[in-house]
């Protein structure tokens, strides 16, 4: 007998499915899961996070070769893509060889995720065909993605070469991303054209000033003593964060940021500032100092916009770069859903499907490993709520 289901039945199937409690698997008959992959296409931002929320609840077994076909065949692009993002979160096998076509798909924001899958899960020879793909990928979201995948092969000598070289030369918005990788990815070998980016006051000496720090070659610190002395008071809240990425009195300097951060959140008119000390504070953050994340949640909770936005940014920032901080660091405080719903904000502003896609894997791995009753069963479980996942 074939199954027929009206729009509003497809969403209600959607809707049953997601709010039913967290389980490690859920059954649903082929016809509930095909409607639910449709509406990853919906218009309507409900229906969408309806249909993926209950595709993460299928089963396993039931879930992965219907998102394997929809990625590589379903008439909707946007499906595909979706689909492709979702397939990534059940960490099985077969996404390997959907990944590896989806880097030749015509389809831009296919080949964004399949750059995204290779920078986490690196093979050999993959740094040869990325390498590759640099003379033809320029799409504006694109690109970013496939140089910071380059960024993860850095202990080849021709990815070393090509990423240096790139520091210095393309469009603002590709330098940018290839210096935050290389941060990032701590490439000291990019360290001298990165500090020649520093030297210039520019809409790039903020991203090289924390990739200088973010790298951690002590050979940075005297240029970064001297942009203490001549840098804009903008650049100043990512020249302190660098040095005390460096080790080098980093209690003071980290206070500095957050009284910069609190000064420019309480005061109209210094935006920029706000940007740059949140933008700080996310940096250390994610380089696992828990007091700078904590102080974000303390100011971005209360506030609203246009404080709020920065403050969120760099606090979801920490969230996808360093999930197991942000879980502990959640799971004491007293607010927490306060705090799940600044990060709903940061990730309703960020482009990183897939990024998400992966800190939602490890909330509901951290749900189930943790004990009944336990501070990380808690923090688990109101992120999921909050976050719809």
């Amino acid at each position: 007998m074939t199954v027929r289901l009206t729009a509003a039945g497809v969403l209600f199937c959607a809707a049953a499915l997601a709010a039913q409690p967290a389980a490690r698997e859920q059954a649903a008959s082929p016809a509930q899961l095909k409607a639910a992959i449709d509406n990853l296409g919906k218009f309507d931002a409900a229906t969408r996070t309806a249909a993926a929320r209950a595709v993460r609840r299928t089963a396993a077994a039931q879930a992965v070769p219907a998102l394997i076909a929809a990625a590589s065949e379903h008439a909707d692009g946007y499906v595909r893509f979706r689909a492709l993002v979702l397939l990534s979160g059940f960490n099985d096998p077969r996404a390997r060889d959907v990944m590896s076509a989806s880097l030749d798909d015509p389809n831009d924001r296919l080949r964004t995720v399949a750059y995204a899958y290779f920078e986490h899960n690196p093979e050999r020879g993959m740094a040869a065909r990325l390498l590759k793909a640099l003379d033809k990928e320029n799409g504006e979201f694109v690109r970013p993605a496939l140089t910071r995948a380059l960024a993860a092969y850095g202990d080849d000598p021709t990815v070393q070469k090509a990423l240096a070289d790139l520091v210095m030369r393309g469009q603002d918005v590709y330098r940018s991303a290839v210096i935050e990788a290389l941060g990032d990815y701590h490439a000291a070998y990019a360290l001298a054209p990165i500090m020649n980016v520093a030297k210039q006051d520019g809409p790039l000496q903020e991203d090289a000033i924390l990739a200088m720090g973010k790298i951690g070659d002590k050979r940075a610190l005297e240029p970064l003593e001297a942009l203490q002395k001549s840098a804009p008071r903008v650049r100043q809240p990512a020249v302190a964060a660098s040095i005390c990425l460096l080790g080098v009195n980093c209690g003071s300097h980290q206070k500095f940021v957050i009284d910069t951060m609190t000064f420019a959140a309480a005061n109209l008119g210094f935006q920029d500032l706000l940007r740059a000390a949140s933008r700080a504070l996310g940096a250390l953050g994610a380089a696992g100092r828990p007091d700078a994340m904590s102080a974000l949640a303390d100011a971005g909770i209360p506030a609203r916009d246009p404080v709020r936005s920065p403050i969120a940014l760099a606090f979801g920032t920490i969230a996808l770069r360093n999930t197991p901080l942000a879980v502990k660091l959640l799971a004491a405080r007293p607010d927490l859903r306060d705090a799940a719903l600044l990060l709903r904000d940061a990730f309703d502003m960020l482009e990183e499907d897939f990024e998400e896609e992966r800190f939602f894997a490890t909330v509901r791995h951290t749900y189930w490993q943790a004990p009944v009753g336990s501070p990380d069963r808690k923090v688990a479980d109101a992120l999921i709520q909050a976050l719809e996942f």
